[in-house]
């Protein structure tokens, strides 16, 4: 008796099923999951990778910087920075006995930047800012003073200008651009309103 000819193709034998099987299997599945937390709102896709892509809320820069300048025993600026700028956080740290006031801001192409006022050294604030011993690479002038740059062995750069009775240093690998953007804002903002009460040191 001859066999009944179904047109079906027969399955292929599991022993026969190599991994080029398995990873077309899984391109669907893959596919599905990444529309699923698209629409869910769990990522986002931009091409920008601006500050506005970042979902954390922002940082309120205001009330962070207004209460170091009632404890820090230098004047503290609060910059005006431009309006598609995010800050994003704040901190205080000790650099050889002295204390120092950071602030980050995520620029308009989402790069982060770091404002960091003291009245601790230059040397000790650029040590601060990076360990891996930065190259000087000259000076510029902006906001009417003097700032000398480092490159970093990671390809970031500092900034510091000395204001006498403290040093501003700023650390990114955001563009000049940037850089001459916070510098600026910071020396054009007004000192903000001291307390007397001497902030510890760890």
């Amino acid at each position: 008796m001859t066999g009944v000819d179904t047109g079906l193709v027969p399955a292929k034998p599991r022993i026969l099923t190599d991994h080029k099987d398995m990873v077309w299997s899984l391109i669907p599945l893959i596919v599905i999951c990444l529309i699923i937390a698209v629409v869910s709102g769990n990522c986002s896709v931009g091409l920008t990778g601006g500050a506005s892509d970042d979902r954390t809320a922002a940082y309120d820069v205001r009330d962070g910087l207004m209460a170091d300048a009632q404890t820090m025993p230098f004047p503290v600026r609060l910059p005006k920075t431009p309006t598609d700028w995010k800050p994003n956080s704040g901190s205080r740290s000790g650099i050889d006995g002295r204390v120092v006031s950071n602030t980050g801001y995520l620029t308009a192409d989402g790069v982060y930047i770091q404002l960091s006022q003291t009245d601790a050294t230059e040397d000790g604030l650029v040590g601060y800012l990076d360990d891996n011993r930065p190259i000087g690479d000259g000076t510029v002038q902006v906001g009417g003073k003097q700032w000398v740059r480092y490159s970093t062995s990671d390809d970031r750069s500092i900034w510091v200008t000395d204001l006498g009775d403290v040093r501003i240093g700023l650390y990114s690998k955001a563009t000049e651009k940037d850089f001459i953007t916070l510098a600026q804002a910071v020396l054009a903002a007004p000192v903000l309103p001291r307390g007397n009460r001497p902030v510890p040191v760890g």
